[in-house]
C-alpha cells in the first residue's frame, strides 16, 4: 500500500475547530438586555483560533460546549434556554476589535466567559474596559492575574505564579535556585518575559531568558554546562515538542516545566523527547479524578463529544458552569446589570467539589497540580 504524508498537526486541529460556530452578526434595533418574558439568554465566548493558540483553544472550546449543552438539557437558566453564541478571532489587534464591536450589537448577551487563549484574554481586558465596562468578563483563560485587572472582569483560574511556585517548589528538594525561561516565539517573548522575571525575582530564583527567531531545536542544542537545569517553557505545544528534541541531545539533564497552555496530550502524540523529564502545570483537577465536577464532565463529554477529555477541555467546562453558577443567583430579571453585580460580589462557590473563592486581588483559586509525560508515553499526576 502507499504511503501518504500526515498532514500537520495545526492544519489537523484547525479543521477539528471548526465545529458549528454561531458568528457574531449586528443587529442594531434589538436591545441589550433580556427582554422580560423572553425565552432564550446568549452568553458570548471569544476563542482565538489562530495558529500559535488553537492547540489551547481547540479543547477548551469542546469543554464550554459540553456544559452548556448539558446546562440547557437539564432547564437552562430559570427555564430560559442559554445561546452560547462564540466569536473566533485571529489574535490580531484588529480582530478582537471586531469581536468588541459585534459584541455591543448582540441580543440579550448578559455575558462574555471564557475568552481563550491568554494572549487574546489579556488584551480583552483593556479593550472591554473601555468599550463594554457593563459587560461581565468571566473565567476568561488569563494567566497573569494580577497584570490584567478591571472592574468587569473576573478570573476563577490560578495565576502564572502560582503555577511557577507549585512547579518550582516540587523541585526544592534538589535544591533549585537558578531556572531558564525559554519562550516560542518573539511574541511571547515581548509579552511575557517581563512578568516572567518578576515572578522569578519574587521568588528568590536567579532567572536566564532565551527566546529564538529560528529553530528551537537549535536553541536547545547551544545550552551550555552551565546553562539552568531547570527551564519553564512559554509557549505552544509544537515548539515545546520541537525544543525537548534538541533538549536531548545535551550531555546534562534538563528538567521541562511547561505551563497550563500546553496539551499533554498533544505532547503524547508529536514525538516528544522521552530522555527529558517533562512537567506541566494544570489549574484543574486531574480529568481521572473522583470529584464530582470531574465526574460529570466526564460523562456529558462521553455523551456529547467524540473526545477525549483533557485539562483544557475540562478548564472550558468549569468556566461555562461558575458562569451558570453566579447567573443563578441573580437578583431581579436576568439582565447585563444584574449580571454584573452577581459576579462583582465575588460570592464563593464549590462546583462539585473544586472551590472557588475570590480574594481581593481578583483570583478565583490558587489551585495547582502538576502530570509529568514518563518515559513511556504516559501521563503521570
Amino acid at each position: 500500500m502507499p504511503s501518504f504524508p500526515h498532514p500537520p498537526r495545526r492544519h489537523v486541529l484547525r479543521t477539528l475547530a471548526c465545529l458549528p460556530i454561531a458568528l457574531a452578526t449586528p443587529s442594531w434595533a434589538q436591545p441589550r438586555q433580556l427582554a422580560s418574558g423572553s425565552r432564550s439568554v446568549t452568553i458570548a465566548q471569544i476563542i482565538d483560533t489562530s495558529t500559535g493558540q488553537i492547540d489551547v483553544t481547540k479543547d477548551f472550546l469542546v469543554g464550554s460546549r459540553t456544559a452548556w449543552q448539558d446546562i440547557n438539557s437539564r432547564g437552562g437558566l430559570a427555564g430560559a434556554t442559554i445561546k452560547h453564541h462564540v466569536i473566533e478571532v485571529n489574535g490580531s489587534p484588529a480582530s478582537l476589535r471586531a469581536a468588541v464591536e459585534s459584541l455591543k450589537a448582540l441580543p440579550h448577551c448578559v455575558a462574555l466567559f471564557g475568552s481563550a487563549g491568554d494572549l487574546a484574554a489579556s488584551q480583552l481586558v483593556g479593550l472591554l474596559a473601555r468599550e463594554l465596562p457593563d459587560l461581565p468578563h468571566v473565567a476568561p483563560w488569563l494567566q497573569n492575574v494580577e497584570t490584567n485587572s478591571s472592574d468587569s472582569t473576573f478570573p476563577i483560574f490560578a495565576s502564572r505564579q502560582e503555577q511557577i511556585g507549585h512547579a518550582i517548589k516540587s523541585l526544592s528538594v534538589i535544591g533549585i535556585r537558578q531556572v531558564g525561561a525559554v519562550y516560542g516565539s518573539t511574541a511571547e517573548y515581548n509579552a511575557y518575559r517581563a512578568d516572567l522575571e518578576q515572578i522569578a525575582r519574587s521568588l528568590q530564583l536567579s532567572i536566564s531568558s532565551y527566546r529564538t527567531g529560528g529553530d528551537l531545536r537549535d536553541l536547545a542544542q547551544s545550552l551550555t554546562p552551565d546553562s539552568p537545569r531547570v527551564l519553564l517553557f512559554v509557549g505552544g505545544t509544537p515548539e515545546l515538542v520541537r525544543f525537548s528534541q534538541g533538549v536531548e541531545k545535551q550531555a546534562a539533564q534538563r528538567y521541562l516545566i511547561a505551563m497550563s497552555d500546553v496539551n499533554l496530550q498533544s505532547i503524547q502524540q508529536m514525538g516528544a523527547s522521552r530522555f527529558t523529564p517533562m512537567i506541566a502545570t494544570q489549574v484543574v483537577p486531574m480529568v481521572n479524578a473522583s470529584l464530582p465536577v470531574v465526574k460529570a464532565y466526564r460523562t456529558a463529554l462521553g455523551r456529547l463529544y467524540d473526545e477525549p477529555p483533557t485539562p483544557l477541555s475540562l478548564a472550558g467546562y468549569i468556566a461555562a458552569r461558575y458562569t451558570h453558577a453566579v447567573l443563578q443567583t441573580l437578583d431581579g430579571p436576568i439582565t447585563r446589570a444584574n449580571a454584573l453585580l452577581a459576579f462583582a460580589r465575588r460570592n464563593p462557590v464549590d462546583l462539585g467539589g473544586f472551590h472557588i473563592a475570590p480574594n481581593n486581588r481578583g483570583r478565583g483559586t490558587t489551585y495547582v497540580t502538576q502530570s509529568m509525560v514518563a518515559a513511556d508515553g504516559r501521563l503521570v499526576g
